[in-house]
């Protein structure tokens, strides 16, 4: 990833690997959805962090994104997802 200075807005050369933070209250609802919609994709889920009432998880995701269209499509189906309460 390279910023370009003129537009403000950093160029990304695909395809790469694109990290995703999901936070979410029912860890295996989440991983389920990940599963669902990062099927067909190189991905990787690993735990991130738990809040002090452990009511929220936050997970990891790694996918290998071949274009922006496709990081895009992804993070609006993760962000949709009922068991998945917000997409850093």
């Amino acid at each position: 990833m390279n910023f370009n200075p003129e537009n403000q807005k950093p160029e990304i050369d695909y395809p790469c690997d694109w990290h995703y933070k999901i936070i979410g209250t029912n860890i295996d609802e989440m991983i389920v959805a990940i599963e669902e919609i990062a099927t067909g994709f190189e991905y990787e889920i690993t735990p991130s962090n738990v809040s002090t009432n452990e009511k929220y998880f936050s997970l990891n995701l790694k996918v290998f994104v071949p274009s922006e269209i496709i990081r895009d499509l992804i993070f609006q189906k993760l962000e949709k997802h009922l068991a998945i309460k917000f997409v850093i």
